[in-house]
């Protein structure tokens, strides 16, 4: 197997069929289709998944308890110490079925529950709300622990605040808020699409949840990034004692997806047929993980292949535009900018503000505060407000230059040293910060003339002459 690619969990979609007809299904599940996988070919993935090293497995579908052999396949994988986590709509969950998939070693059930009752029952049926509050308790009456799963839209997410006292007061251990998307049955429900600006009220409302700390709450990955209360929510779940930030989708990385026909993808989210990556019925589940042609999408995903403020964000390398199927499903492309992003929305927000500015002074002051508290982004922004009303300000120029080299955007740090260089030739700082563009385009022979000649005006000043050297070590070791 790949050291460099070494799958930890997945998403397993055991059956299509499903005994509910939720109106934001994002897999359109209805009756249970021929080519589901058979138990034999069940049990056999269920060795191949425990066989690759993986720590934990979520089985939904459709409706998972809808498999009578469900608990078959959560007793291979939790003796092969794979942690199983299911996720269900509660229907057909009583309590003889909690003690069953208590004794298969099931890890966590997590029910579906989208609002106070009357929401709840109006997206899926009417006393659907009553089976999951049921089926929590027959769960913790088996000794199972309980998780939640809550797909805010904007019918429902002024029910937050209510869902979270009911499930407080039933014993919810865990609860995960995730954004609904247009896929499936939600696809034609364009009016219940949250805005971009109600992320930052669903970031809110779990921030403040987890300081309280009643229950444990978490996002999922289409909600960030890159927010101190993000990191809290994070922190808070049980991630570890770091600050944890968002660093890139994990599909064909860490995790993959998994149909109910054995076909291998890298989120079952993204689940078109150009996505599907092979069938364990024609390989087995190693081969396709290892195929150095496979999941392509994913690891071979770069910056460059951004747009929009995605394609310069001082994050862009580390992210790569947050969850790609957030793109997807709202742009209908997954290299697209995510407006979803609560960054990108601060961004933007900064500069709707900015364009009613015009006191130089004090843009040339905020984008130096920036550089100072090392806010690359921001500092950016102010440079380019101020280079709009002033194309050939020097010192916005060489913030700007500075600003861009540290966001990553070597093209723009070139073209605003450039800039700043023809106004004052003998600038040593600018002339160095090309010289370094330069040589992260590609273009080292005159980047390094250009640190060679910054030096030597600096009269080798040590912070040239490191630049220097740094540079001339990388050549060298090509």
């Amino acid at each position: 197997m790949s050291i460099e690619y070494r799958p930890l969990t997945a998403v397993w979609e055991i059956t299509m069929g499903c005994n509910l007809r939720c109106g934001h299904c994002g897999s359109s599940c209805e009756e249970r289709l021929p080519d589901e996988l058979s138990t034999d070919e069940a049990l056999s993935l269920a060795e191949q998944i425990a066989d690759m090293g993986l720590r934990w497995i979520t089985l939904s579908g459709g409706e998972p308890l809808l498999r009578e052999d469900l608990p078959q396949i959560v007793r291979k994988l939790s003796s092969r110490s794979v942690a199983v986590n299911i996720i269900t709509n509660g229907w057909l969950l009583d309590f003889a079925m909690a003690e069953k998939l208590k004794r298969s070693g099931v890890s966590t059930v997590a029910l579906s529950i989208d609002g106070t009752e009357e929401i709840h029952d109006s997206i899926r049926t009417k006393g659907s709300f009553a089976r999951i509050m049921n089926a929590i308790a027959n769960l913790k009456h088996a000794g199972v622990k309980v998780g939640t799963v809550t797909t805010v839209s904007k019918i429902n997410i002024h029910t937050l605040h209510g869902l979270r006292d009911i499930l407080i007061e039933a014993g919810v251990d865990s609860w995960q808020v995730q954004m609904g998307q247009p896929m499936g049955n939600f696809k034609n429900r364009p009016d219940w699409i949250i805005e971009p600006a109600q992320v930052n009220e669903i970031i809110n409302f779990c921030y403040e949840t987890s300081i309280e700390g009643d229950i444990r709450i978490s996002t999922a990955d289409c909600i960030g990034y890159y927010s101190e209360k993000e990191a809290v929510i994070k922190r808070s779940s049980g991630t570890g004692n770091h600050v944890p930030m968002w660093s890139g989708c994990n599909a064909g990385l860490r995790n993959f997806g998994i149909l109910h026909n054995g076909e291998i993808l890298g989120c079952t989210s993204i689940r078109q047929k150009s996505f599907v990556e092979g069938s364990i019925r024609e390989r087995s589940l190693r081969e396709i993980w290892c195929d150095p042609t496979g999941f392509a999408w994913r690891r071979n995903m770069t910056k460059a292949q951004l747009v929009g403020d995605c394609a310069v964000c001082t994050y862009g390398s580390r992210c790569l535009g947050g969850c790609p199927n957030t793109r997807l499903t709202m742009n209908g492309d997954i290299n697209s900018e995510n407006f979803y992003c609560t960054y990108n929305f601060a961004l933007k927000e900064l500069k709707k503000r900015l364009c009613e500015e015009t006191d130089l002074d004090w843009l040339i002051a905020q984008a130096r505060h920036s550089l100072e508290n090392k806010d690359f982004q921001t500092a950016a922004l102010f440079t380019e407000r101020i280079l709009t009303i002033e194309p050939e300000n020097k010192k916005a120029l060489a913030i700007k230059g500075f600003a861009e080299f540290m966001c990553g955007n070597y093209s723009l740090c070139k073209d605003a040293n450039e800039k700043a260089l023809k106004l004052d030739p003998n600038d040593t700082y600018v002339m160095k910060g090309l010289g370094l563009a330069l040589h992260k385009l590609g273009n080292s022979a005159d980047g390094l003339a250009l640190l060679e000649q910054a030096a030597e005006l600096s009269d080798y000043d040590a912070d040239f002459m490191n630049d220097l050297t740094y540079v001339r070590n990388e050549i060298s070791s090509r």
